[in-house]
């Protein structure tokens, strides 16, 4: 069995690492990164720690508009799945990557497995849900992480080639966990304390691209009275910028961080801030309280267990749950076994 394998962002080379280890004795994958996130700290160191092995293509698309940067994906796609005749595309999560490969696919008659299949935050304005809908409609097998992505494609009409596997990157975080707190320095050499410190990631383009949200985000981040780490994604520097925040004393501003630093320091902190939603997902499987600056999440469970508080970009919200925020003690199981890439490759199998 050939695949063809589509990665371009951080949480696709994490996905992407499990299902490698599952397919590769037995298959054949060719691994194709469109280049959506291109400079080193989002994209080659990861490749080294996760043990991926190095994409068989580069597209090297980079950054721009939507429509832009999905169409050159689209067209290099292509390219790529009529010289290789796969005998299945895989997709994963919900960036412009999926999209263009989904898309690419169905258009040539190749059969699509999305993996990460069913989410919905039921937010249309974000381009992320649109690449969701988009995607588990043109897909012939969907590989859902919980029950709730079931039922919501159930609630489209969407009921075959459905399947049930738990969550690739609570199985990466399994794999990858012990590896990074023997390996990661970054607690020692950032100079932080186990919980003594808060994690902030923001990058979402309703809170980078919409000015009054990333002030307001970033007006209560000012507000707080206890060290925050900020790495900033590359998107979120040209703003902040362009706003002229200027950070007090408890707020250090960091370069983006390594998959397994970033591991070390969600594990370590006494809460994490995001907007994204692999870091919400991440914080749940590593036990730390999350405030999610958004005012809805794909990962509901995560809300509805009491570890994740969704606050919006609204100043005095995110103050109040800086403040207030604990988690119960209870802590269940979310997210499969831990052996999703395996059922993965089983159900694939059985489909050639």
């Amino acid at each position: 069995m050939k695949i063809v394998s589509i990665v371009g962002t951080r949480p696709e080379f994490i996905q992407a690492a499990p299902v490698s280890r599952a397919l590769r004795p037995r298959h054949r994958e060719v691994l194709v990164h469109t280049g959506q996130h291109y400079d080193y700290e989002m994209s080659a160191v990861f490749f080294e720690q996760l043990g991926l092995p190095p994409p068989d293509y580069n597209l090297g698309v980079g950054s721009g508009p939507h429509g832009w940067q999905t169409g050159q994906m689209l067209a290099r796609l292509e390219e790529v799945m009529l010289k290789e005749k796969p005998d299945w595309v895989l997709v994963r999560g919900d960036t412009n990557s999926t999209l263009a490969g989904a898309l690419a696919a169905a258009k040539l008659h190749i059969p699509v497995g999305h993996i990460e299949a069913g989410l919905r935050s039921f937010n249309r304005w974000m381009p992320e849900e649109i690449n969701r809908v988009v995607v588990d409609h043109v897909s012939d097998l969907l590989f859902c992480p919980t029950s709730t992505a079931v039922e919501n494609l159930a609630a489209e009409g969407i009921t075959e080639g459905v399947h049930l596997v738990g969550d690739v990157m609570y199985e990466a975080i399994l794999y990858n966990l012990p590896l990074a707190e023997a390996q990661s320095d970054v607690l020692t050499r950032l100079g932080l304390s186990p919980e003594g410190y808060l994690l902030l990631t923001i990058h979402r383009a309703e809170n980078t691209d919409i000015r009054e949200n990333l002030e307001a985000i970033l007006e209560a981040v000012n507000r707080l009275r206890e060290p925050v780490l900020f790495p900033v994604h590359p998107r979120t520097r040209n703003r902040l910028n362009e706003v002229g925040w200027r950070p007090t004393p408890y707020v250090r501003v960091v370069e983006p961080q390594s998959y397994f630093d970033m591991l070390v320091l969600e594990k370590h902190a006494r809460l994490i801030l995001t907007d994204s939603g692999g870091i919400q997902k991440e914080a749940y499987c590593l036990g730390t309280p999350c405030i999610t600056l958004r005012e809805q999440t794909e990962w509901v469970e995560t809300v509805e267990v009491g570890w994740n508080k969704l606050v919006g970009a609204h100043t005095d919200r995110i103050v109040e749950a800086v403040r207030t925020f604990r988690p119960p003690e209870d802590h269940p199981p979310l997210y499969g076994d831990g052996k999703t890439s395996q059922a993965i490759v089983r159900i694939l199998e059985a489909r050639v």
